[in-house]
């Protein structure tokens, strides 16, 4: 087994270490400039345009958060008190969470026992005369099926939302992650694959009065032209001047720092496919997007002890899926007309008792990488 000095992190201390002196220059730039600008500014005009641009799409909306930015695209697209959205049993807080803010109701689906992302077949089963909109969400490493959802939204009548925080530089068939819905949603909070050191996000959408709307609620209900006329109530999403110019400054190396996660993915499958009691995520590079590389272990918890006790950083996020939780258990509870009673979630429970996420950072060394994919094997065959 290969040997590697110190502990391996989890995500990188040092991530933005290379643009340590860009970051303060534009800290003192902006902090003394003649505007006085730091919010919504011009940094944040062509941050939005250049992500536009290379998206393909007709807007791109920075806000505050990828959390606020589901909630402004809900509210935007008019889903309130009385409406169901379906989300996933499985994963972060924020779909649910941003469904319940607007007084409407999160309905929680399984998930793909494979790709751990929401099963379209579930999703079906739970829509009912209620259900205004449909919220996928792109988990760790894949990309849900958003040929599946567009197919079964447009059957319906429902809006898509794609919870693509995880997901930005992932494409499916082509198609940018971010852009398969009524509008798609990033994060740039540092952990994610285009982080920065602070809070942000962003709505993505081709529908011009969907993103006049999230322009407005972000700013208080302004409509950018004339300050404290409010046309209607809106939140504090804002995006920050600094933060825009340096993630203006790291998109040119993003594709670089993505295609370095994927070959280190690449690797993990390779080394770590068939072996027992370990199930990695699919293989291949379609609809793949390695924020973390995840895999379900039979028994997580020894796995996660070992690799700790060999110098690796790893990380459970779900333990317990969302149903099952205080913040959410009242709407789990509620039943709709048509019956949805008996369900537990079976796919989504079985991931988060095994799931288990390893370091896939650009700054992994071929070195770390190999000393990670060896101490799994070794666990696994028991050659410890």
């Amino acid at each position: 087994m290969t040997r590697t000095t110190g502990t391996i992190p989890f995500f990188p201390p040092d991530l933005f270490h290379e643009d340590r002196d860009t970051l303060l220059r534009l800290l003192y730039e902006i902090g003394t400039g003649r505007e006085q600008r730091f919010i919504l500014g011009e940094h944040t005009r062509r941050f939005e345009t250049a992500l536009a641009e290379g998206l393909g799409v007709a807007d791109v909306v920075a806000c505050a958060s990828g959390t606020g930015a589901l909630q402004l695209v809900l509210t935007a697209l008019g889903i309130g008190p009385g409406d169901e959205v379906v989300v996933p049993a499985f994963g972060c807080a924020p779909p649910a969470a941003s469904v319940l803010h607007t007084g409407a109701v999160p309905v929680f689906a399984d998930v793909d026992p494979v790709t751990l992302t929401l099963d379209p077949a579930d999703a079906a089963r739970r829509v009912g005369p209620r259900t205004r909109a449909l919220m996928p969400a792109h988990v760790f490493s894949v990309m849900a099926d958003m040929p599946a959802f567009t197919a079964l939204a447009a059957a319906h009548g429902l809006r898509l939302v794609e919870d693509s925080a995880v997901a930005q530089g992932a494409s499916l068939g082509g198609r940018p992650a971010g852009t398969w819905g009524d509008a798609g949603v990033y994060s740039f909070v540092q952990v994610k694959s285009f982080g920065m050191p602070g809070e942000g996000g962003a709505v993505v959408t081709d529908d011009a009065e969907t993103a006049r709307r999230v322009r407005m609620l972000r700013n208080h209900g302004q409509d950018g032209r004339e300050r404290f006329l409010h046309h209607t109530i809106g939140h504090n999403s804002r995006f920050d001047e600094i933060q825009a110019a340096f993630q203006l400054h790291r998109l040119p190396g993003l594709a670089a720092r993505l295609a370095r996660r994927a070959r280190i993915a690449a690797h993990y499958t390779e080394r770590l496919s068939g072996l027992p009691g370990i199930t990695t995520p699919p293989p291949g590079t379609d609809g793949r997007c390695y924020y973390v590389y995840t895999l379900l272990a039979d028994d997580r918890d020894a796995l996660r002890d070992h690799l700790a006790a060999h110098g690796v950083a790893t990380h459970v996020y779900y333990p317990r899926i969302l149903p099952d939780q205080a913040a959410f258990a009242p709407a789990a509870a509620r039943r709709a007309p048509g019956g949805r009673d008996g369900d537990d979630w079976p796919h989504a429970r079985h991931a988060a008792a095994r799931h288990l996420s390893l370091p896939v950072h650009h700054r992994l060394t071929d070195a770390q990488a190999e000393h990670i994919a060896d101490t799994v094997r070794a666990h696994a065959l028991g050659t410890r």
